[in-house]
C-alpha cells in the first residue's frame, strides 16, 4: 500500500476561559481567583480527520500570550507529512526544543516552553487516534528501543542514559499483557483535591470531603499557607469528616521561604499529613531537599511547576523530594514527560501526577497508566489528583469511579474539546464572554475576573 502523501495545512489556535473563579473552584495560597484556562490548539491534515488536539493550562489573564507562544510555532508544523510526524514525533520535539532562536527564549522553560508542549501532545493526540489507541495504549504497545528514542537525553545523561532507559523499558514488558487487563477492570487509583480550594467555607470542606470518602477516595487533599491558624481549623475540620485511616496532603502552592515551610509543617504535623507539597520555590533543589530533611515523616511532594527534565533530575540527585508530580503540559509534552517517568522510575520514587486544572486529568491518566503498565509495573503510593470540574467540555472525558480512573479506551490523548464548548468559551468573542460582557454588576462595572 502507498504512504499517504498527507501534511498538515493549518494549526488552529483558540484562547478558551472558564469564569471558575466566581466559585473559588480552584483557589489556592498563591492564586485566590484563578480562571481556569486552556491556550488550545488543533492540528489539521489535508486528508481531513483525525485532527490532533493539544492544549496547554492557565489561569486567566496571560492566556492571550500563551496562545501567541503557539502560534509563533506555527511555521514549524505546517508542511509536515502526517506519516512522518506520527512515525516520530520526537523529530518535532527536538526540532522545536533545538532551534537557537526558541532556546533563546527559555532554554526549556517557561511560555513557550510550554507552547513547545502543547503542540507536541497535540501531534501525540493525532499519532494515536491514527493508530487507533488510546494513548496509554500506544506508549505501553510500543517497541522498547522506539520509545527510547523518543526521549532527549541532553543534560540528564548523569543520571539517565539511553541504555538505562532502553533497559527499564525492557523490563517493563514482563507481565504488561496482565496489567493492562487489570488497569481496565480496576482502573488507576485517584485522589482529590475537590474539598480543599482555600475559598471553601469549613462546611463545604466538610461535605464534601465527607463525599470523597463515601465515593471510595482514601486521599484528599487540602491546600494551605495563607494564614496558620487557618490551616490548623481546616486541617482539623478535614480529620473530624474523614477519620485517621484516609491519607490527607497538604499544598502550600510555593508560598514560603524554606524556615516558614518547616515552621509551618511541623505546625500541622498533628493532623498527620501524607505530603507537603510545593512547600517553597519549584526552582530550589537544596531548599526542598532541606525542607525534606527537616519534616520527616512527613513526605515532600512537588512538580506541577518544575518547569523540565533537567530539574528533576537535580531533585531526584540531591534526595529532595518523596513524591514526584509531573504535570502533562507544563513540559515539553509526552516526550519530556517519557524522559521524567524514565527518570523517577531509575531512582525508584513513585508519580503521583498534578491534575488540578482544565482537561489536565485527562491528559495525565494516560502517563500514569503507561507508567503502570509497562514501565514501573506498580501503582504502589501512586495515585493521580482528581478535581471534579470542567470535564464535561470534553468528548472524551475523564472518569472515576471507587476513587479509581478507568482507563480511556477512545482512540488519542483525551485532549478533543467539544466544539459547543471551545464557541461559547472562546475569549473574548466567545457566547458565553459576549453575553457576559454586557452584563455589569451593581456597581456599573464588568465582572473582573478576565477583564
Amino acid at each position: 500500500m502507498p504512504q499517504s502523501t498527507a501534511h498538515i495545512t493549518a494549526l488552529d489556535t483558540y484562547d478558551i476561559r472558564f469564569p471558575t473563579s466566581r466559585g473559588l473552584d480552584g483557589s489556592d495560597a498563591m492564586n485566590p481567583d484563578p480562571d481556569y484556562s486552556a491556550a488550545y490548539l488543533v492540528l489539521r491534515a489535508s486528508d481531513g480527520e483525525p485532527e490532533g488536539h493539544g492544549f496547554t493550562f492557565t489561569i486567566g489573564r496571560g492566556n492571550d500570550v500563551q496562545v501567541a507562544a503557539i502560534d509563533a510555532l506555527r511555521p514549524y508544523v505546517v508542511g509536515r507529512p502526517v506519516a512522518e510526524l506520527c512515525a516520530d514525533p520526537g523529530s518535532l520535539y527536538r526540532d522545536l526544543t533545538g532551534d537557537s532562536q526558541l532556546r533563546w527564549l527559555g532554554p526549556e522553560k517557561g511560555v513557550m516552553h510550554m507552547a513547545i508542549g502543547a503542540v507536541v501532545n497535540a501531534v501525540w493526540d493525532l499519532a494515536a487516534k491514527r493508530e487507533g489507541k488510546p494513548l496509554w495504549r500506544l506508549l505501553a504497545d510500543a517497541d522498547p528501543a522506539w520509545l527510547a528514542s523518543q526521549v532527549d537525553f541532553r543534560h540528564i545523561s548523569d543520571a539517565l542514559t539511553y541504555d538505562d532507559a532502553l533497559a527499564l523499558l525492557r523490563h517493563g514488558k514482563h507481565g504488561a499483557d496482565d496489567r493492562a487487563a487489570e488497569l481496565l477492570h480496576r482502573g488507576y487509583p485517584a485522589y482529590t483535591t475537590s474539598p480543599g480550594w482555600l475559598g471553601y467555607s469549613d462546611e463545604k470542606l466538610t461535605r464534601l470531603a465527607k463525599q470523597a470518602v463515601a465515593d471510595g477516595f482514601t486521599q484528599i487533599k487540602l491546600k494551605v499557607g495563607a494564614d496558620l491558624q487557618d490551616d490548623i481549623r481546616r486541617c482539623r475540620a478535614a480529620r473530624e469528616a474523614v477519620g485517621w485511616d484516609i491519607r490527607m496532603a497538604i499544598d502550600a502552592n510555593q508560598r514560603w521561604d524554606v524556615p516558614e515551610a518547616i515552621e509551618w509543617t511541623r505546625a500541622l504535623a498533628e493532623f498527620n499529613p501524607y505530603w507537603i507539597e510545593e512547600p517553597t520555590s519549584p526552582d530550589d533543589i537544596l531548599g526542598h531537599a532541606a525542607v525534606r530533611r527537616s519534616v520527616h515523616p512527613v513526605k515532600v511532594a512537588t512538580g506541577e511547576h518544575v518547569q523540565n527534565r533537567i530539574v528533576f533530575k537535580q531533585l531526584l540527585q540531591a534526595d529532595a523530594i518523596d513524591v514526584l508530580q509531573l504535570d502533562s503540559t507544563r513540559v515539553g509534552g509526552v516526550n519530556e514527560n517519557l524522559a521524567i517517568l524514565l527518570l523517577a522510575a531509575k531512582f525508584g520514587i513513585p508519580v503521583c501526577p498534578h491534575a488540578g486544572g482544565v482537561g489536565l486529568s485527562e491528559l495525565v491518566q494516560h502517563l500514569s497508566m503507561f507508567d503502570y503498565v509497562a514501565l514501573s509495573g506498580t501503582t504502589d503510593d501512586r495515585t493521580i489528583e482528581f478535581t471534579d470540574h470542567l470535564h464535561e467540555h470534553f468528548l472524551d472525558p475523564a472518569r472515576v469511579g471507587h476513587g479509581h480512573y478507568l482507563a480511556p479506551t477512545t482512540p488519542g490523548f483525551s485532549a478533543t474539546m467539544h466544539q459547543a464548548s471551545i464557541d461559547a468559551y472562546r475569549y473574548p468573542d466567545g457566547t458565553f464572554w459576549t453575553a457576559d460582557s454586557a452584563t455589569t454588576d451593581d456597581a456599573g462595572t464588568h465582572h473582573h475576573a478576565l477583564a
